[in-house]
């Protein structure tokens, strides 16, 4: 696939340039000839997730004792530009489970948990998602009404989630619910909940406009009893979890979107080097290569943002990296719209077909403002931190 000098990786260690090769390869083998197929049926084939795994890709971050890789956040983005290049669909779903389920209960969840659930998590026989969001409880999460309440040696959880990322085919559900409701914020806690646990059940599945191939629902949770042994971590500690893997999450988004907007770059590149109009190439006229320039600036950009982010991530250093995220995440959300809209122009009534698929990428670039908190939230954190 055809793209801009990259003048990051030559800061790349030799073992995170083979990883961008073989993801790469991975991609344009196993993921691209799908891409369409997958878009036009929302249909996830599931083996991509075993492939990833037999590639030790899905859990990148743990430790090799549990079945990981043991490599950081820094690796784990790099992997996530490489598949949304060719794959949004793909991308999300395999973020949802590497980074927010796996990443997640690595940091923060008992030995226990990860002996039992690691190793099917990592080599994809298990599917994993996070359950948080709620339909009254989005950028508001806090004010979820899942509830968790003890019962003996169980939990006993009721309440609906939405807009949940792989979970109409999840096995393993990390899923945040209110402990002590009174306290507020400092009442909820996480579970880890399993697709066969008695009053757990999948709702319907939700249709969206991108991502398309990745599967997206609502889970239902009724009398759902779970065993006490499943709690994550200490009772009503959720929001310490949250606050501590925000920045990882957006890191990783904010990835996503810079692939997304690398992929709809090359679409555009290519066409408007082999296009003629009036006697000679697109790429000749100033107009276009304005447009190219523009979009290869933002790309580069983004991916500096990301690459500093994950850098001090994986130094530890949290206070510092969760402004830094918030930066990354507005910028490159955005940024991924500009590109993938000025690359479907290029390409003129082409690109508003389905024939080069760029408007697959200007569809899936939609969602990169939104999620992972969306692009107000990010300003207010900014805002926040800049009038300290």
């Amino acid at each position: 696939m055809c793209e801009m000098t990259d003048p990051v990786v030559v800061g790349l260690t030799e073992d995170e340039k083979i990883l961008k090769e073989t993801v790469r390869r991975f991609a344009e083998q196993e993921i691209a000839p799908r891409a369409r197929e997958m878009d036009a049926k929302d249909v996830f084939p599931r083996e991509v997730m075993s492939g990833l795994g037999k590639l030790g890709l899905l859990g990148i971050t743990v430790p090799e004792e549990y079945g990981g890789a043991g490599a950081g956040i820094r690796a784990q983005a790099i992997v996530v530009e490489e598949l949304a290049r060719v794959s949004a669909a793909v991308t999300s779903s395999y973020a949802a489970h590497s980074n927010l389920v796996l990443d997640n209960l690595n940091r923060h969840a008992g030995p226990s948990i990860k002996e039992k659930y690691f190793p099917a998590l990592c080599t994809g026989e298990a599917i994993g998602c996070l359950a948080i969001t709620e339909p009254g409880a989005g950028s508001d999460a806090i004010s979820m009404r899942c509830t968790a309440r003890r019962d003996g040696d169980a939990y006993i959880l009721n309440g609906t989630k939405i807009f949940i990322t792989n979970g109409p085919v999840a096995d393993v559900i990390v899923v945040y619910a209110k402990t002590e409701p009174k306290l507020g914020s400092k009442g909820i806690s996480t579970f880890v909940v399993e697709k066969d646990f008695p009053g757990f059940s999948v709702g319907r599945k939700i249709a969206k406009m991108g991502h398309r191939g990745s599967p997206f629902g609502e889970l239902i949770f009724q009398d759902c009893r779970v065993p006490a042994e499943n709690l994550v971590g200490e009772e009503n500690s959720m929001v310490r979890m949250v606050l501590q893997g925000l920045h990882r999450e957006r890191i990783i988004w904010s990835s996503e979107a810079v692939g997304i907007a690398q992929g709809a770059y090359a679409i555009a590149r290519k066409y408007v080097v082999e296009r003629e109009q009036f006697g000679r190439v697109l790429a000749d006229f100033q107009m276009v290569q304005e447009k190219l320039v523009d979009m290869a600036l933002d790309i580069n950009l983004g991916r500096l943002l990301v690459r500093r982010c994950a850098v001090m991530a994986d130094m530890g250093m949290n206070a510092e990296v969760a402004l830094e995220a918030s930066y990354a995440k507005l910028f490159t959300g955005e940024m991924a719209e500009r590109v993938t809209s000025k690359g479907l122009h290029m390409l003129g009534g082409y690109g508003y077909t389905q024939e080069f698929q760029i408007e697959r990428y200007f569809r899936d670039a939609k969602a990169m403002p939104i999620g992972a908190g969306t692009s107000e939230i990010q300003r207010l954190i900014i805002a926040r931190k800049l009038l300290e």
